[in-house]
């Protein structure tokens, strides 16, 4: 099972190899080409310094290269008292061409990944402002998230989680905007800033979905497109009393959670889920709360179908259950780590879909 720094170390080494080798060639080209009988014309092959050293070296680096092959060349022809042939001064102007070329390139390499790294940092600020990191410990709660984009460069997507402290309890989200993209984006924006807003006030679940409900909806109406009437969002609403060892649950057509007690693993499936934020309205859902014992000790699981719809090779569906039988009794950064590390060796690192997870932990009931 390879892990993530592992992973990072081989990346690691392998950019430093690819930055390397244009140095490498030189002396190796010069070496074979004093060993090997002239008419080879080996030192035709320093060409290939300046033209690698475009990929990861600055413009002056890609530069300097290429007067080290130049001299290197020059070299070997006055060595060989090849300067009177016409092949001896093409070689050279060919490695002074390339170079050049290379500069070049080079420079607008640099450009672009300037570019991109301002792109990224934009995404960035904008993912913690929209996901923002959540508090290891919210009352009774310890809790730990996941997140991880199918994308590799991606830094911000559809999939979302929340929690708040309310007079009402811990109120907790996850969600999974269908699509991917802006659009997707945008709506679990809207999505979040509704529930920041109404999880404090709202006196119970139903009216909490029915809050979200009427901001996606307000908000596909505001903002029209062609696919407007598939910007809908699974999620799933959780409330956890201070003094109750209990949770509540309500599904807006979101994968059920796992609660990990006493050594077992049992889906908290939804006697009667809801459509998905944005269909309540065509639909006229109405809206199911159940309850479930959710004791000292206890964890829940949440996640988008980013995870329980993870392939292997051969196309199977990762088994989430099955995976996280052995972590009851686990805190919920080993939990969270396990589901990291299993979820992307299972996969192969190949995910289709974004994914994100939570882990609750209840430490205690509040007394009096």
């Amino acid at each position: 099972m390879t892990s993530l720094k592992e992973r990072a170390r081989t990346s690691g080494a392998a950019a430093v190899v690819v930055h390397l080798a244009p140095l490498a060639l030189i002396p190796l080209i010069t070496l074979l080409d004093l060993v090997n009988p002239t008419a080879l014309l080996l030192n035709r092959l320093f060409v290939a310094a300046p033209a690698l050293a475009a990929a990861s070296w600055n413009v002056i680096g890609t530069g300097l290269i290429g007067l080290a092959a130049l001299g290197a060349d020059v070299a070997l022809a006055l060595g060989y008292g090849l300067f009177d042939q016409r092949g001896s001064w093409l070689t050279l102007i060919v490695i002074a061409v390339v170079t050049l070329a290379a500069m070049y390139v080079s420079k607008v390499r640099q450009q672009r990944e300037r570019a991109l790294a301002d792109v990224l940092s934009v995404a960035e600020a904008a993912q913690q402002a929209l996901l923002r990191p959540l508090p290891r410990r919210l009352g009774p709660l310890r809790m730990e998230a996941l997140y991880l984009a199918a994308a590799a460069r991606a830094r911000i997507g559809g999939d979302f989680y929340e929690a708040q402290y309310t007079p009402h309890g811990i109120r907790l989200l996850i969600g999974d905007v269908r699509g991917k993209g802006l659009p997707a984006v945008q709506v679990a924006a809207v999505l979040m800033g509704a529930f920041r807003e109404a999880a404090p006030e709202a006196p119970d679940l139903p009216t909490l979905a029915a809050r979200l409900e009427t901001s996606v909806h307000r908000f596909s109406l505001q903002v029209p497109a062609p696919d407007a009437e598939e910007r809908f969002a699974t999620a799933l609403f959780l409330e956890v009393p201070e003094d109750e060892s209990v949770v509540r649950t309500l599904s807006c057509g979101h994968p059920p959670p796992l609660l990990l007690s006493e050594g077992r693993v049992r889906v908290l499936e939804s006697s009667m889920p809801s459509p998905p934020l944005n269909l309540a309205v065509l639909l006229e859902a109405q809206y199911t709360v159940d309850v479930s014992p959710f004791r000292p000790g206890d964890s829940l699981l949440l996640y988008t179908d980013g995870v329980s719809e993870g392939r292997d090779r051969a196309g199977d569906f990762y088994p989430l259950t099955e995976r996280v039988e052995g972590q009851c009794g686990t805190s919920p950064e080993a939990l969270i780590e396990h589901l990291r590390t299993d979820l992307l060796a299972y996969t192969a690192g190949t995910l289709d879909d974004d994914v994100a997870a939570l882990v609750v932990h209840r430490t205690a009931l509040k007394q009096g």
